[in-house]
């Protein structure tokens, strides 16, 4: 059929759908040259005329035609309204495998509708006088044969990028203006109205607010100053109460127009607000939309612009776990006694008693879905809200398309944002996580056929608090602990801070009232996420709260940080964890466990995607030897070193200079508080020959002053920046270093040399440094000078041990080796202190031995014999340049893994390697 003949047929029908829908469909199969239905699948399976569907809210219907994998198509008479035939496909498209493209038509016009995954929705609008060109039959002919044709160039989370780009000049106009008038909001002030205009944004886009006025009041702008500022607030009023504003305003409610608060309005924040209105809001994506826009109006987020962000997927690592997996192995069981109810009945018949017990089941459990409490205590932005309310909708959504299915009363959808808990600190992102919540919720029912959104559009979400989740003061100015929201799930991502760097994040004032305030329950200095585990244990342990998924750095693993794990284990149990995963934190790649427990209820355990019988404090299921303690005998051997906490190290040249000048006032040389300086890279690489400037652990201002030049040298570097650290003694001290390692110190100094580890390092290194070398903070420091000491820690069992019983940090997953967990709990073959020396005992003569072999090799290795001419060898240096500790046990695990494992040698990946 040609597009000529196809028009003249149908330009002048005028019949009810019923009569000619089939009809004309066979008509434009002819006109594409595609087979009508009939003719392509007889069997009617995948291609076929009037097939059945469900409704999500229980209603049966009929498409008109269904072409798996490619449209389904829905008829009305000519001139009737076609948007309600789209939102009837809407409510059929899940029961007939959502198909990439949803089809209306009412003879004379042909509109499609694009349903891909993960895209927007466009809209297609073909009339005769389209076909009749031929510019429509292209398109016609797209939804036959390649459906992909039609799918829009960008994903929903393109398009969020580019909705936070251009809202982006909205928020530098304003601070702009503010610099420029002097004008000044407070920061909760000013969020609120920025997420109001992101929300009006999205109602207009979404057809809450009628097509076009949102921009229509933005263009106000073009009239006197001040004209916009007036019309946004008087639209704002009539959003919190309904009414009228040119045309009829929907009652919106909720807190987000409690007031009608409007800042002068400059033209340049105008014209940012009408650029940003051509974006597609209704688009957005809720799971990324509050972190990429609480980095757009927090000043103090800007540097995030741009770096990656928790994916959805990250996030379900959590929520399918704690918060699905219990609810869908109850919906099975539902659904299969329904099942067994629903087939003892001969004939379908919705008032059997069998019926009428299956409904009261389903209706149960959708009652209870629409009673699960879900609370983020550390919420941001509220992603990790918005997904686990997508899930409880689309649960509850099976429920009721189940119950339609089987002809029992309708189910009502009653999941809601109220059921949604939160507490952020943060008021840019406590504004965003409330409304990303109504976002998604209102986004999610118009895209899943329940778009009859009542009036109040929005319901007030106090759900979601603004208030420090771990610490509160009372009138008085004691520290009290804050009380959580009762909910049945605690799910999120607490902030990573680590125990060694909470101190100088957060204060004296605040560390000292954690650490008074949870003392018995975590360790001092343990990271800041403990707190939050520790805080869902308890409501756990309370029986306000069933299940608790919370994500922590993988250090939460050892060291101080896993007694939290303990105490999960001792009032309870962790029943899935993630131990070692990949994860984006502001930007940054970071190693996370992910950790989920409850009061030992569950039965089934899962670490690291496999089945186990028990998951340990350290988040491994051999054998727990996180229950090992410390040993008397190994304690003050292995000590913490010198934390320099400024400026204190010199170059080489400088310390020279420095050792020989003459004597100082009190007739000391400069030798007494300059020494060579030792951190984990001159470990790991080469020694950079440093030297630090030490005037000891308790020295007074007055003595360090008698060292004439190290003391100018620390007053003009060092002393300005400690005369800005909130920590007294550092301000006050500020000669001094943060943290001098006494008990080092002394024990050092009855030896000749000592060994040293790094505390972090992709190997596991024992290195020997003479004395007085001063070892770095970053340097765990054993106060042994024999070799037979050296080589037991290098032996292969220590490694395994320290690995085990160590914690891991960074992108690298580098181990850290801890002195308490790691070295006190490891058992010598002999208490040290207590064993028998080389000439006493052969095995410590044979440990001794290859001790001192294996530094003599490392060092022939390290720094091989120059060349015998005086000519500069730039080959040579290279050589040397690469020669690290590091790439010569590469080369070692290259080895093993390669040459020992039989695999063929790969010359340039072993070079790679120890390179």
């Amino acid at each position: 059929m040609t597009p000529a003949e196809f028009v003249a047929k149908w330009a002048k029908i005028q019949q009810k759908e019923t009569a000619v829908s089939q009809s004309h469909f066979n008509d434009v199969c002819r006109l594409v040259g595609h087979q009508t239905p009939l003719e392509h699948d007889p069997d009617g399976k995948l291609f076929t005329f009037e097939t059945q569907a469900v409704k999500p809210d229980g209603s049966k219907g009929f498409a008109d035609v269904a072409f798996r994998g490619h449209f389904i198509w829905e008829y009305k008479g000519p001139h009737k309204d076609l948007d309600k035939a789209y939102q009837q496909l809407q409510l059929y498209r899940e029961h007939l495998h959502n198909p990439p493209l949803l089809i209306t038509s009412d003879i004379h016009t042909i509109i499609i509708h694009t349903n891909f995954n993960n895209y927007p929705r466009h809209v297609h609008k073909i009339t005769l006088t389209d076909i009749a060109s031929g510019d429509g039959v292209e398109k016609l002919r797209w939804a036959f044969f390649d459906p992909d044709q039609f799918k829009p160039a960008q994903t929903q989370e393109q398009i969020t990028k580019a909705s936070a780009d251009t809202f982006l000049a909205v928020a530098d106009a304003m601070k702009e203006h503010q610099r420029r008038t002097g004008e000044h909001y407070g920061a909760e002030q000013l969020a609120h109205f920025l997420v109001r205009l992101l929300f009006c944004l999205f109602a207009e886009d979404m057809k809450l607010l009628p097509p076009g006025l949102f921009t229509q009041i933005l263009h106000s702008q073009d009239h006197p100053y001040g004209d916009l500022q007036l019309a946004l607030g008087n639209l704002f009023r009539e959003m919190r109460r309904g009414g009228s504003l040119i045309y009829r305003i929907r009652h919106f409610n909720g807190t987000l127009f409690d007031d009608e608060f409007v800042p002068t309005i400059p033209h340049d924040l105008a014209r940012a607000l009408l650029q940003a209105a051509e974006q597609d809001w209704s688009a957005v994506d809720p799971s990324i939309f509050g972190t990429l826009f609480e980095r757009v109006i927090d000043a103090d987020k800007r540097a995030q612009l741009g770096a990656h962000y928790t994916s959805e997927d990250d996030i379900m690592l959590i929520v399918e776990p704690v918060l699905l997996a219990p609810l869908k192995a109850k919906w099975d069981s539902t659904r299969r006694q329904a099942d067994r109810l629903l087939r003892q009945s001969p004939i379908a018949n919705p008032q059997s008693p069998d019926s009428q017990t299956a409904h009261q089941l389903l209706t149960a459990f959708a009652v209870e879905i629409a009673a699960t409490r879900v609370l983020d205590p550390a919420c941001g932005s509220g992603n990790f809200l918005y997904v686990a309310l997508r899930e409880l909708l689309t649960l509850q959504k099976e429920v009721i398309a189940f119950a339609a299915r089987r002809d029992l009363p309708e189910i009502p959808l009653t999941v809601s944002p109220q059921q949604l808990f939160g507490i952020e600190v943060n008021p840019y992102a406590h504004e965003l996580a409330q409304i990303t919540a109504w976002i998604g919720y209102l986004q999610w029912r118009q895209e899943n056929g329940f778009s009859d959104i009542p009036d109040p559009v929005l319901q007030p979400l106090h759900n979601i608090q603004r208030m420090d989740a771990i610490l509160a003061y009372d009138a008085n100015g004691n520290p009290t602990e804050p009380e959580w929201p009762e909910a049945d799930i605690i799910i999120g991502n607490p902030p990573f801070i680590g125990g060694n760097k909470i101190r100088q994040e957060l204060g004296d004032r605040t560390v000292d009232s954690l650490f008074k305030l949870y003392d018995g329950r975590i360790p001092a200095f343990a990271d800041l996420v403990c707190y939050w585990f520790e805080k869902a244990r308890a409501q756990i342990e309370r029986g306000v709260t069933q299940r608790a998924g919370l994500i922590a750095t993988n250090s939460i693993r050892g060291g101080a940080n896993r007694e939290v794990l303990k105490r999960i284990k001792e009032t309870g149990d962790i029943f899935m964890a993630w131990s070692d995963n990949p994860w984006m934190l502001n930007g940054a790649a970071v190693r996370v466990s992910i950790v989920g427990f409850d009061d030992g209820a569950e039965q089934v355990r899962i670490l690291d995607g496999s089945e186990t019988a028990v998951i340990n404090p350290d988040l491994t299921c051999a054998a727990d030897i996180t229950q090992a303690t410390s040993l008397h005998e190994n304690q003050n051997i292995c000590l913490r070193t010198d934390e320099k906490g400024g400026p204190f190290d010199i170059s080489d040249d400088f310390a020279r200079e420095l050792l020989v000048a003459p004597l100082n006032p009190n007739n000391r040389p400069n030798s007494d508080v300059v020494f060579p300086w030792v951190n984990g890279l001159d470990i790991v690489r080469r020694n950079r020959n440093m030297w630090i400037i030490d005037f000891g652990a308790n020295a007074s201002e007055e003595e360090a002053r008698q060292y004439l030049l190290p003391f100018k040298y620390v007053e003009q570097y060092v002393r300005p920046m400690r005369e800005t650290n909130r920590v007294d003694r550092l301000r006050e001290q500020w000669w001094l270093h943060r943290i001098p390692g006494a008990e080092m110190r002394d024990a050092l100094s009855k030896l000749s040399r000592f060994i040293v580890t790094p505390s972090v390092a992709k190997h596991r290194l024992f290195v020997w440094l003479n004395h007085p070398t001063m070892p770095d903070h970053q340097l765990y420091a054993f106060a042994r000078e024999d070799d037979y000491f050296f080589g037991v820690l290098h032996s292969r069992l220590h490694e395994l041990w320290a690995l085990r019983m160590g914690t891991w940090l960074g992108k690298g997953n580098d181990p850290r080796y801890t002195p308490t967990t790691t070295f006190e709990t490891f058992p010598f073959p002999w208490p040290p202190g207590q064993e028998p020396s080389e000439a006493e005992d052969e095995r410590v003569a044979e440990i001794g031995h290859w001790a001192r072999t294996l530094h003599q090799w490392r060092e022939a290795w390290l720094n091989p014999p120059p060349p015998a001419s005086n000519v500069i060898d730039v080959a040579y240096e290279k050589m040397v340049k690469s020669r690290t500790l590091t790439n010569l046990y590469n080369g070692l695990v290259y080895y093993r893994e390669t040459v020992q494992a039989g695999k063929p040698f790969d010359r340039t990946l072993f070079d790679k390697e120890t390179r």
